[in-house]
């Protein structure tokens, strides 16, 4: 499968280039950005081409990654699936539910497969813990706490503008929903959101199977505090989400299998743009009850 990278940011150099170049099933035809310069970099690292027009690049490939900021992948999403191509996406889809239903619509009315990389759901330890939680059921709360160091420690994504913008319920939000949704059903409303430190944010969430959830998330955590858990009780006990053994880079990589597989079995992965619009939906929902949250100054 022929495959084109929109974006040349850390994360793009990081995980997406390096993740399919490697990868035997596609072929990394191209990449696309913003900065033309950075572009022509990053597609000499990986012998492959750098495209000045992103709809160039679009006429030759049969999928996309894209690696950018939400609201521009939003619409490069839309244009790229109108175009008949495959979506390999990053959370958080977008941070409008406009724009996010206008992805998932153009994904569904063009008929392509979409897969969007919540990391947590394709490292196999943690993924398999999830599906066998979901099986078990009688789950009466959980607790996640997703705490990332990128504005008190050395990140290279602490000058992002739209993380400075959207904070941590943006950012890391989507990767804690990934997990609760699936073995608590949807969230039927957030029954609270309160600020914390920082950009911290604190929700309480009521899911569809009758469990509550509480959510801690952050971006300012002290880096000796910095970490990601997830908790659950219920019928069956306390059990704990497990470790991954993997980073994100090989996680990419059976992401973008996912979307490869999607593809040519013409069938929707759990992790689809749809899935991604209703975690935007929900945070949207948290985001517009902390605005009121908020002291006025």
């Amino acid at each position: 499968m022929r495959i084109g990278l929109l974006g040349t940011g850390p994360w793009a150099r990081m995980v997406h280039a390096p993740a399919l170049a490697a990868h035997d099933a596609f072929d990394l035809a191209g990449v696309w950005g913003r900065r033309p310069d950075a572009a022509k970099e990053l597609a000499a690292q990986h012998g492959t081409r750098a495209y000045d027009d992103v709809d160039a690049l679009l006429s030759d490939v049969d999928a996309v990654a894209v690696a950018l900021p939400p609201d521009v992948q939003a619409d490069l999403a839309v244009r790229a699936a109108r175009a008949g191509r495959h979506l390999l996406l990053d959370k958080p889809l977008a941070t409008t539910v406009t724009q996010g239903r206008a992805v998932a619509d153009a994904v569904r009315e063009a008929g392509v497969a979409s897969v969007v990389f919540f990391t947590t759901r394709f490292q196999p330890e943690p993924e398999a813990w999830i599906a066998e939680q979901a099986d078990r059921g009688g789950w009466f709360t959980a607790r996640a706490l997703w705490l990332g160091a990128v504005f008190t420690g050395d990140s290279p994504f602490a000058d992002s503008p739209w993380r400075r913008t959207k904070g941590a319920l943006w950012d890391v939000g989507p990767h804690a929903l990934s997990v609760l949704l699936p073995v608590l059903g949807d969230v039927r409303r957030v029954a609270a959101a309160a600020p914390g430190p920082g950009d911290t944010v604190q929700l309480v969430l009521d899911h569809e199977q009758g469990a509550s959830s509480t959510l801690t998330l952050s971006l300012t955590a002290p880096p000796a505090a910095a970490g990601a858990g997830v908790e659950l009780r219920g019928e069956a006990g306390v059990t704990l989400l497990p470790d991954a053994a993997d980073g994100p880079l090989p996680a990419f990589g059976r992401a973008a299998e996912a979307l490869r597989g999607a593809a040519l079995g013409n069938r929707p992965h759990p992790c689809d743009a749809a899935f991604a619009l209703r975690v935007t939906e929900i945070l949207a929902e948290a985001e517009t009850l902390l605005e009121g949250a908020r002291p006025r100054r």
